[in-house]
């Protein structure tokens, strides 16, 4: 009975030994991971003492052999009361290699590893069937071994350094179902061997430098849902087997140098649960197919900047789901079909930079959901917007530009069912002034009035529109002060305009009231060729977040004021053919992200302040003013450049260059 009694509690003494008192092997390489991370915000490493391993935060051991069977250390730790993005800096220890009864290795979204995956795990990992270490800085290449740990189910490498190849070996890995290695270094081809993965369900490559063909036999993938490849440098045509994806739902194939024509669907039942299909920024040819009316799960289709030609196919209607529709910057000829109104769903709709032509279907009146319509720069010769537009109920977004409307700005948009939030008419025949209406338009974000005949001043009820971001008024004939611009209500602190460009037009003052008041967000500030009198905006640099500033070709007379340092974001200052005088303030030498400067045809005398960014500027930046570049005396001891034959003046910037031979 004694025997019993001492068998059952060293068995019972060997169970709690086993869950808590890892091996020694395990114990060991773990704090070997630990000493190569000298920093861990969540706090878990450094509680991480004694050793009973399987108790540690982020450890978990098998109950019969106390051997680490997960490693689950991500960088984003969510309970219910709060989530937190924590961060671990330090290399990734080849330690990870050393857990033969691993099965999931999480260090996942940690921020700062760097290091690389040894080029052994695939020989000591045997059991592992999870690999996350997205979101870090890791490097090199993707180890071949890889394709020896059968049982990984995932891989997810997404958002590091990784360069070289996927490796062929992949193709091994025939339980793998999710497969991400978007936004790394990759080179090379997408191996053909990843078409026996007959169990993948996501693979996403994009965000790469990958080339070579999409492999022929992709459609052998049965189960895939998600296929991202798009952002690479994938050429050839698109394979004929990507019909035979029967569970896909998402296919980005966009931003890549694809060609020929679009191959699919061949016939109905194709492609059945497709919902996401984006092609767009290719080479792809020809016409749209007429097949595409078989995509009866279509939600979203991006078809934009292609070479596409003919007729915008009518079979679309049979799009019921279809809310998003990406058309633009092709050569699609023809009328809009009438079809097109029974998309019920549709909510944007662009087909801008064709050849598209005229008039709009009364059909279109039926699209009461459409929120966004762009048919810009088109053979569309409207004359006039038809009615029926500003009538839409969910319509927010407008852009017709360069369609051909003539008249005054349409007296219909001054009352919308839906208030507007961007609205192009630029570059058409508008005549007549800004309407006092355009003040009634409080959810404006975007007005683009640009390119057309108008006249006379801008409304004093502009000043309502608060959150106004963007306003381009440029090539116009617009006269008067611009004050009211930099006036407009707004209810953020620091005001909501980001872009002005008030160029090419007749105005004469105003611009004393730049950086007074609370519009100090605007980025890009044009307001050229115009005929503004007066001294420069001394509050001008108020604008910290200015990053291009052109005032060149008007009349104004007074030095240069030392505030403009202040604007420290600067980039481009364009300040040419104006009257300015004085000295250059050596407060501009502030401005170091300056990249580009013209001062020329102005009255400046003296000498350029010394130092950069003012000296790393040709001198065709200062012509037809009265200033010199102090010499350094340093300078007159270098030897002197080769023969001029050597050498030639580039006469875009002024710089001496040496010749290609």
């Amino acid at each position: 009975m004694a025997y019993k009694f001492v068998f059952y509690l060293l068995t019972f003494s060997l169970l709690v030994y086993s869950a808590f008192a890892c091996n020694l092997d395990d114990l060991t390489a773990l704090l070997e991971f630990k000493s190569t991370v000298h920093r861990d915000t969540s706090g878990r490493l450094e509680k991480w003492v004694g050793r009973s391993c399987c108790e540690w935060d982020g450890i978990t051991c098998g109950n019969a052999t106390g051997r680490v069977t997960k490693i689950n250390l991500p960088g984003l730790i969510s309970t219910s009361d709060f989530i937190a993005q924590t961060k671990m800096e330090g290399f990734l220890s080849p330690s990870i290699t050393l857990f033969p009864s691993l099965e999931v290795l999480n260090l996942g979204g940690l921020l700062g590893l760097s290091g690389n995956i040894p080029n052994t795990i695939g020989f000591c990992l045997p059991k592992l069937r999870k690999l996350h270490l997205y979101g870090n800085n890791l490097s090199g290449p993707i180890p071949g071994s890889i394709g020896r740990m059968l049982n990984l189910e995932e891989i997810q490498l997404q958002e590091n350094k990784f360069s070289g190849s996927i490796p062929p070996s992949i193709g091994s890995l025939k339980r793998l179902q999710r497969f991400y290695l978007y936004s790394n270094r990759l080179s090379g081809l997408i191996p053909d061997s990843i078409s026996r993965l007959r169990n993948l369900v996501t693979l996403d490559l994009h965000d790469n430098a990958l080339n070579g063909s999409i492999p022929q036999k992709i459609g052998a993938l049965k189960s895939l849902k998600e296929l991202d490849l798009s952002n690479n440098h994938l050429s050839g045509k698109i394979p004929v087997s990507i019909t035979n994806l029967t569970a896909i739902s998402t296919a980005y194939l966009d931003t890549n140098f694809l060609e020929g024509e679009i191959p699919f669907p061949v016939s109905p039942g194709d492609l059945p649960a497709l919902g996401f299909l984006r092609l767009q920024n290719n080479l792809l040819t020809g016409k749209i197919p007429t097949t595409f009316g078989y995509l009866s799960s279509l939600q979203r289709l991006s078809l934009a900047s292609n070479r596409l030609e003919g007729p915008i196919p009518s079979s679309f209607s049979n799009l019921s789901h279809l809310s998003e529709l990406y058309l633009d910057q092709n050569h699609l000829s023809g009328t809009i079909p009438e079809s097109i109104g029974k998309l019920s769903r549709l909510m944007i709709l662009t087909a801008s930079h064709n050849m598209i032509q005229g008039p709009f279907p009364q059909e279109m009146s039926s699209l009461e959901n459409l929120q966004t319509l762009d048919l810009s720069f088109n053979d569309l010769n409207l004359n006039e917007m038809p009615n029926w537009v500003s009538r839409l109920p969910s319509l927010s977004r407008i852009f017709l530009a360069g369609c051909g409307i003539q008249g005054n700005i349409p007296e219909t948009l001054r009352a919308t069912p839906s208030p507007l939030q961007e609205l192009d008419l630029s570059a058409n025949s508008l005549t007549g002034s800004i309407p006092a209406w355009i003040g009634r338009l409080t959810a404006l974000y975007s007005l683009n009035l640009s390119r057309n005949s108008l006249i006379l001043d801008i409304p004093e009820t502009i000043t309502n529109l608060q959150d106004l971001g963007i306003i381009d008024l440029h090539s116009n004939n617009l006269t008067g002060s611009i004050a009211k611009v930099f006036k407009t209500q707004t209810q953020f602190s620091d005001g909501s305009l980001t872009y002005v460009d008030l160029s090419e037009n007749g105005f004469s003052a105003g611009h004393e009231s730049i950086g007074i008041g609370s519009q100090l967000r605007i980025q890009v500030l044009n307001l050229s060729n115009n005929f503004l009198k007066g001294g420069f905006p001394t509050s001008i640099g108020n604008l910290g977040s200015l990053k291009a500033l052109d005032i060149s070709s008007n009349h104004i007379v007074s030095g240069l004021p030392e505030t403009l340092g202040n604007a420290s974001s600067l980039e481009i200052l364009k300040l040419q053919r104006n009257q300015l005088s004085g000295k250059i303030p050596s407060d501009l030498l502030k401005l170091r992200k300056l990249k580009q400067l013209d001062l020329s045809d102005n009255l400046l005398e003296g000498q350029i302040p010394t130092g950069k960014p003012l000296n790393g500027f040709p001198m065709s930046s200062y012509s037809g003013n009265k200033v010199s570049q102090k010499r350094n005396s340093e300078a007159l001891c270098h030897v002197s450049p080769p023969p001029p034959s050597l050498y030639m003046i580039d006469k875009t910037t002024g710089i001496l260059m040496k010749p290609i031979r």
